[in-house]
């Protein structure tokens, strides 16, 4: 019997090894989180359909993540512009076969709808970095702008679907991994120059009519509260009506006399406020920030320079995604359809995070004394 215990323990370990302890326990935490919130705002019926569906992705999420946290940043770094190269295939089809209500956003397979950005999500910051590992660094200007060449790819072919919110978030991922290369700031400085330069015509020729809504709803959603207005209104209302200590799960008003829409997506977020107050949301953003903490830490402790662009780039992502959510349904920022990671109802967005935490594991467990 103890032979047994033994040999049983051993393989659990094995097979465990690459696990990140502190980091699985605060996804793991946050999923939680998100399926009793996700019951709630669907009522019990259909909370029950949409916890068992989202429950089977994180399943599915997690096994990818398990798989990907084996990998040895070697064999991750060789096999990384294959992975991008193949991840641009699904993004060039989506324009012609895709489906959505603004645009083509989603493959339908079948079995589930797959949103190729969200590939992107992870392949372009392991793209990135593997380019810029090879370079000397700081990055030099040659350097940069083929940087910015491989950013401008997916982001413009993702901004074609018209996907503005993502296309920025996939943008801002690659963009991590330049800026943690070294590069010197005044590059930023020329970016925001020539972003404001371009913004007229961006309005003018690139921005669609309900785009240009939602700028004109996040500088005066009153103007029209019964129509665009409607969304951020009653997100604002959800959040405010929580207090600090919330209504109690399963009690929000709003999310279930179907005041806030895209409640199990979007604004999830706005359904946590209501019903744990702001204690439930300090304790959410406390499991982010230490999530997002933790990656950059096993970048730091990366020893080679690929590794560390790519660990510290996805963490700096993660960060940006909870930002932008959050700033959404409170108003600060305007709507652009970005789910809360880990938290909105989702399958693909869901699984590329998760598949994204897998290679931070396996990062911080393979760390070889070498690797320039």
């Amino acid at each position: 019997m103890r032979e047994l215990f033994n040999w049983t323990w051993n393989l659990a370990r094995y097979f465990l090894r690459t696990l990140d302890w502190p980091l699985l326990a605060v996804v793991l935490a946050l999923m939680g989180i998100g399926l009793a919130v996700l019951y709630s705002a669907g009522g019990q019926v259909e909370g029950a359909r949409l916890v068992l569906a989202q429950g089977a992705r994180f399943a599915f999420g997690l096994g990818t993540l398990w798989a990907l946290s084996r990998l040895t940043p070697t064999r991750l770094r060789a096999w990384t512009p294959g992975v991008f190269a193949a991840t641009l295939v699904p993004l060039v089809l989506v324009l012609f076969i895709g489906t959505g209500r603004h645009g083509a956003h989603w493959i339908d397979l079948g079995v589930f709808y797959l949103q190729p950005s969200e590939l992107m999500k992870l392949s372009l910051p392991m793209m990135m970095a593997w380019y810029l590992h090879r370079e000397t660094l700081p990055p030099r200007p040659l350097t940069v702008l083929m940087a910015v060449s491989l950013v401008a790819l997916p982001t413009a072919l993702i901004l074609l679907q018209p996907d503005f919110g993502t296309a920025m978030l996939v943008a801002a991922a690659g963009v991590f991994a330049l800026l943690l290369s070294g590069l010197p700031w005044w590059w930023l400085g020329v970016a925001g120059g020539a972003a404001a330069i371009a913004a007229p015509a961006a309005w003018l020729w690139v921005l669609r009519p309900y785009q240009k809504d939602r700028i004109f709803t996040f500088l005066n959603p009153e103007d029209d509260p019964l129509g665009t207005g409607w969304n951020i209104i009653q997100s604002k209302i959800a959040i405010g009506g929580g207090g600090l200590d919330g209504k109690g799960w399963g009690q929000g008003s709003q999310s279930h006399l179907n005041y806030v829409p895209e409640h199990t997506t979007d604004f999830i977020f706005a359904v946590l406020s209501e019903e744990f107050g702001w204690i439930g949301v300090l304790v959410v953003l406390g499991l982010y920030l230490f999530l997002i903490g933790r990656c950059l830490w096993i970048a730091v402790q990366a020893r080679d320079t690929f590794s560390r662009l790519l660990a510290g780039s996805l963490g700096m992502a993660f960060f940006v995604y909870v930002l932008v959510n959050g700033g959404m349904v409170s108003g600060l920022l305007p709507v652009v359809g970005v789910p809360m990671p880990l938290l909105s109802y989702g399958g693909t967005s869901a699984v590329s995070l998760l598949a994204g935490l897998g290679l931070v594991m396996g990062i911080r467990v393979h760390r070889p004394v070498h690797g320039y």
